[in-house]
């Protein structure tokens, strides 16, 4: 009986074995707080760096929309429907009437201030892009695609351990199940019928976490198809939204190049209609009532 329980341990600690095998993750994979950090500090940098050149001359109304509109969480990332209705106030609430500002945001308050508005949104989705789009972008997702490669790599290597720990496990307990011999009596008997069924069962445990092993390795290996799709996936958005902000300020530009149009034939008009008034000839009844009060005089 005793070495019944000893081969049962000895049985049980090698099924355990295989299933102990640790997968060593890539630097980087799972620090998703980190890297989302990052992603909100280079926008906040394009912001820095752009503002003056993208929202100039209204770059003081601008940045305080930006500013108030942000979260109070470390990200710092400007919400865009509350930064347009910021700036849209802040314009309007100023009467900004500068005419440096005539070449490219109206001088009427209201359209002004949308035109401020919709050029920020275009500004904080440009910004989005350039934080995924950009080279500090594209150097963290380099380094996430590769840490996730080697990653698969990894469970590859373990997977192919774990296959043949298990065979060498199922053929270590077929080897150490006793074989009965002569006359047995009951508990020799008893015995190996026992020591056979745990055989037996290490046998299926060592396979069951074999295919367990090779099912986790094929779902990584979809994991890891699947993230970089994802990351493929958003970076073709990103192109989207900056073709969708492109599309947006070439309308707003047409449209105020439409009604400037609008107002300089206008004005046109006007001016010849005053011209025509100036040189237009005197009527005869005009004429007559200037000779009655010259011979009154």
């Amino acid at each position: 009986m005793r070495k019944t329980i000893i081969f049962t341990l000895t049985l049980l600690s090698l099924a355990i074995l295989p299933a102990m095998a640790q997968v060593q993750l890539g630097g980087g994979l799972g620090e998703v707080w980190t890297n989302f950090k990052l992603y909100s500090t280079e926008m906040e940098k394009y912001f820095q760096d752009n503002l003056s050149e993208n929202l100039n001359p209204v770059e003081t109304q601008s940045r305080n929309a930006l500013d108030s509109s942000k979260g109070d969480t470390e990200l710092k990332i400007p919400n865009p429907v509350a930064a347009g209705q910021k700036v849209r106030d802040n314009i309007i609430n100023e009467s900004y009437r500068s005419q440096s500002n005539a070449s490219r945001f109206e001088n009427n308050v209201a359209v002004r201030a949308n035109g401020v508005s919709n050029e920020l949104n275009r500004f904080i989705t440009r910004g989005a892009a350039e934080a995924i789009l950009g080279k500090d972008g594209q150097n963290r997702t380099q380094v996430k695609l590769e840490n996730t490669e080697n990653t698969l790599k990894n469970i590859a290597d373990i997977s192919d351990q774990a296959e043949v720990g298990s065979q060498g496990f199922i053929e270590k307990a077929t080897s150490l199940i006793p074989t009965p011999s002569g006359r047995l009596t009951a508990a020799t008997a008893g015995d190996i019928a026992t020591t056979g069924a745990i055989g037996a069962l290490s046998q299926l445990i060592g396979a069951t976490q074999l295919q367990a092993i090779k099912i986790q390795q094929a779902q990584s290996a979809i994991l890891g198809e699947t993230f970089a799709q994802t990351i493929q996936t958003n970076q073709s958005l990103q192109y989207s939204n900056l073709n969708l902000a492109n599309i947006s300020q070439q309308v707003e530009e047409a449209n105020r190049a439409r009604r400037l149009d609008t107002s300089t034939e206008a004005a046109r008009l006007l001016r010849a209609t005053s011209q025509l008034d100036l040189f237009r000839s005197p009527s005869k009844k005009e004429v007559d009532k200037s000779d009655l009060k010259i011979k009154k005089f």
